[in-house]
């Protein structure tokens, strides 16, 4: 589904965007003043059909003081903002976006928190620190062609040491009987075109090497999200 291109005066905002987030998102993330409109608490809660705490905490009470975490996309909402100040200044927060308009929203919340650092890139090949005690895609990989998602979980897991775990909070194939189902299929179809794959697949078929790691999945919300932990297997 292609967009109309963007005004002149919007030109940076596009800059070295992926066709796929122009084509598919210009109208969520890449629009400077489609997404000025978005980047609210009460939009998060709306999309997510009042679970947004719920999932958020699933992932903040992973969080601890002193961690490095990497966030590989921002997310709309105060969520950054409370991952960066849960981490405090002993930690490391490093959050990760390819759109420049995604990029000036985290910048402007998370100014002034030393501990946070705002980068511009792929997350499939940002290197970062070495090593990460967390890696958390937030509601990413539903956004990207089904041979990103692989590159995006495959470098998550390179950033994983020994005792640390990436976490993946994303949609998932609703039950049956969950009534969200019907409304997802239509939105899939006319807006989310690659979060389908989610319904299909376990996040562990995108890993080059799940048999690594130990997976552990557990659904809310009638199965329409999903939660899923990876951590290395012990050696030896």
């Amino acid at each position: 589904m292609t967009r109309n291109p963007p005004q002149l005066d919007d030109d940076f905002y596009y800059r070295d965007v992926p066709d796929y987030m122009t084509e598919v998102y210009d109208w969520a993330y890449v629009n400077p003043r489609h997404a000025a409109l978005l980047d609210r608490n009460v939009v998060v809660r709306v999309l997510l059909f009042g679970n947004d705490q719920r999932l958020m905490r699933a992932y903040l009470d992973r969080v601890r003081p002193g961690m490095r975490v990497w966030q590989v996309a921002h997310v709309y909402g105060d969520l950054v903002t409370r991952v960066a100040r849960r981490v405090g200044v002993a930690g490391v927060f490093d959050l990760t976006d390819v759109t420049p308009v995604q990029i000036a929203h985290a910048s402007r919340k998370l100014s002034g928190l030393p501990q946070a650092r705002v980068v511009q890139t792929d997350a499939a090949t940002f290197e970062g620190e070495r090593d990460y005690d967390l890696v958390t895609s937030f509601f990413l990989l539903h956004e990207v062609p089904d041979a990103k998602k692989r590159e995006v979980v495959d470098n998550m897991l390179r950033h994983v040491p020994p005792m640390g775990r990436a976490l993946f909070v994303d949609y998932h194939r609703p039950a049956p009987w969950q009534p969200i189902g019907w409304l997802l299929r239509w939105v899939n179809r006319y807006l989310e075109p690659f979060a389908y794959a989610l319904w299909r697949h376990d996040i562990r078929h995108y890993a080059s090497d799940a048999a690594a790691f130990d997976w552990h999945k557990r659904t809310v919300f009638g199965g329409v999200y999903q939660i899923v932990e990876a951590t290395p297997k012990a050696l030896g």
